[in-house]
């Protein structure tokens, strides 16, 4: 496998500020007059009530819009939409630490809002109707819509918001407390008005926001069911699908319900056009394409270069009944690579983390084994405008300045970190001098042909992998690390055992892939902050904890414009890749997908989002030529 998907659920985050006046007359003339100036300058308060909100403000689409630009509002429903995925499940709670959640099992579930494909900051209302808050976004206020209604027919209310919310903070994944950090109340007005009030002082931006995206749960539905245990059983939730059978470890199929509360929903509109949705699980990638062409699922996007690059050209295609193409990906290409767990001492030292990334030769990869069809990753931010380059302005300096006792002298003196260029040969010997010197001055000498720090210990490095495929990538690269006298080591586990490690920080390197969003905020506290550092579960890989990147966070949330936004991201960007804390590997800004003929999408697809499940549909009558013509 040349590229690894993140199967994590990322959500956004809430925090709410309680303005509530209490009249207590009795205090006296003084009080009274207090509260009566706070009356009036409440009333006078701009309020926002809208259909929608973005973090700096500008919604695409207005009140009345009838559906996204990019769907086919028309598209046909029905049909069976089929793909695979990596490893194994034993789960159908995507929230929770415990378990391995199934894919797309979020699909049980809705939230207040929801995001649309062709912008990267806006939500419009899903559950709630509508949003209102102040200029200062201390708080928001949600309006439910009184059609909407769990899959056991009973009604969506604002108490089932605010458990949501409770047992997300007590239950949910560890993220979720950070995530939820900002958060001081959560209170159901009446049945179908929540608010959320967020602490004061806090970076109130992108608050409301993160609120909209909590998923809703049914408070009856966990009456007597324990939200922290791992189940197969089908939940309760509003969303448009509802479990329809599973094979533990093997497949999992979601059908649509026929009486979905929200099918009409301008935002719904060209959405969920597949009948079922059918996910086939394999331990292997290679198998998994042999199923592919063998007929068992019908869509495959391709990770695997050598695959593309030499393997599809099975039947099914040469008659023309499997379409292969390459679509376009305008995201963020992500932060793809080997990342380096410096809760262990022995990654402590920038130096060895830096010597350890020189000897992975990204251009000897790129030819001999991925057939020329990638980019070597530069940053956390590939792919976008919000990379660093170059040396430090003054925009960014302002940023840096205050902060430059926590960070490497680089940050200020030398343009943004690029990983040096190796000769197209396994072994660069420059990259293994320039590596040797720097393991030399971190103290890991070389004694009888092996790095040893002065208490005699061996540098011994584990790669932990769960995927049969990616050993061709993994092993140029350890013997390369030995041929430096690094004593390093593939540890084969199942998914499981390697999901199970990864959770409790039980490793030296892991391969892994986050999306990195266009409008950054809270979700940077759990891949870089130091508040998660030693909770498990969370998505900080390489145990950072740096007062200088906590700030950079910070600002990020508290960003007031885009521009403020993007300087602060470059500042942070240009600082996270000084400190060598993962080995970047390579991106490709597009999708190279192959399915049946038998599925369409819009002709012009949004930026954001390939949207497969999403707005893509099932042609019933292409369908049907190919069944007669035996292709499925």
């Amino acid at each position: 496998m040349d590229r690894r998907q993140t199967q994590g659920f990322v959500i956004a985050q809430e925090q709410l500020r309680s303005l509530t006046l209490r009249y207590i007359f009795s205090f006296g003339l003084l009080i009274a007059v207090w509260v009566l100036t706070a009356f009036v300058a409440a009333a006078d308060e701009k309020i926002t009530k809208s259909h929608g909100i973005s973090a700096f403000g500008d919604l695409k689409y207005g009140p009345e819009f009838q559906f996204f630009e990019y769907v086919n509002p028309e598209a046909p429903k029905g049909g069976e939409f089929s793909t695979w995925a990596f490893g194994t499940f034993d789960s159908m709670t995507p929230y929770i630490l415990k378990g391995t959640a199934a894919s797309l099992s979020s699909v049980f579930f809705e939230s207040l809002m929801s995001g649309s494909a062709d912008e990267p900051d806006s939500m419009y209302g899903l559950l709630a109707e509508s949003i209102e808050y102040p200029e200062n976004r201390g708080w928001a206020v949600f309006n439910l819509r009184p059609e909407a209604r769990f899959s056991d027919g009973s009604p969506v209310t604002s108490e089932d918001v605010v458990f949501s919310f409770n047992v997300l903070m007590e239950k949910g994944r560890p993220s979720f407390k950070v995530t939820f950090a900002d958060f001081e109340n959560v209170e159901a007005l009446n049945p179908l008005r929540v608010k959320f009030t967020f602490r004061e002082g806090a970076n109130t931006r992108e608050l409301p926001i993160a609120a909209a995206g909590l998923p809703v749960f049914s408070k009856a539905y966990y009456a007597d069911r324990d939200f922290a245990e791992s189940t197969l059983d089908p939940p309760v939730g509003s969303g448009e699908y509802v479990l329809d059978r599973v094979r533990p470890g093997e497949s999992v199929s979601y059908v649509r319900r026929d009486d979905y509360w929200g099918k009409d929903l301008p935002i719904n509109r060209g959405r969920s056009n597949f009948e079922r949705i059918t996910i086939e699980y394999y331990s292997d990638y290679t198998a998994a394409f042999e199923g592919f062409k063998g007929g068992a699922y019908n869509f495959r996007e391709e990770y695997l270069s050598k695959l593309w690059a030499t393997s599809y050209n099975f039947p099914s295609l040469d008659k023309g009944w499997t379409i292969k193409k390459t679509l376009p990906d305008g995201n963020p290409s992500g932060t793809q690579g080997f990342w380096l767990n410096m809760r262990r001492d022995k990654f402590r030292d920038v130096r060895v983390r830096e010597a350890l990334g020189l000897m992975f030769n990204f251009e000897w990869s790129n030819k001999a084994l991925f057939y020329d069809l990638y980019t070597r990753t530069d940053s956390f931010w590939e792919n976008s405008d919000l990379q660093a380059t170059g040396i430090p302005g003054e925009d960014e300096l302002a940023l840096l300045e205050p902060l430059r006792e926590h960070l490497p002298d680089s940050v200020f003196a030398e343009p943004a970190w690029l990983p040096d260029v190796s000769k197209p040969k396994q072994l660069d010997r420059k990259a293994v001098r320039k590596a040797g010197k720097l393991l030399d001055a971190a103290g890991w000498k070389v004694v009888d042909g092996m790095r040893k720090n002065d208490k005699g210990e061996t540098l011994r490095v584990e790669f932990l992998n769960d995927s049969p495929s990616f050993e061709r990538i993994s092993n140029p690269f350890i013997e390369n690390l030995k041929r430096l006298g690094v004593d390093a080591y593939l540890s084969n586990v199942d998914s499981a055992q390697a999901n199970e490690r990864q959770k409790n920080y039980d490793y030296d390197i892991v391969v892994q892939r986050f999306v990195m969003s266009l409008t950054p905020g809270l979700e940077l506290r759990g891949i870089f902050g130091s508040d998660v550092v030693d909770t498990p579960g969370a998505n900080n890989l390489s145990g950072l904890a740096n007062p200088a990147i906590d700030a950079l966070i910070g600002t990020i949330e508290k960003a007031g414009t885009r521009q403020e936004l993007n300087t602060a991201v470059r500042a942070l960007d240009r600082s996270l890749r000084a400190m060598h804390i993962w080995i970047p590997q390579w991106y490709k800004a597009a999708h190279n997908v192959a399915y049946l003929d038998i599925y369409e999408h819009p002709k012009k697809l949004p930026p954001f989002a390939m949207g497969e499940v999403d707005f893509w549909w099932y042609n019933a009558e292409k369908a049907e030529k190919l069944k007669a013509l035996g292709a499925f």
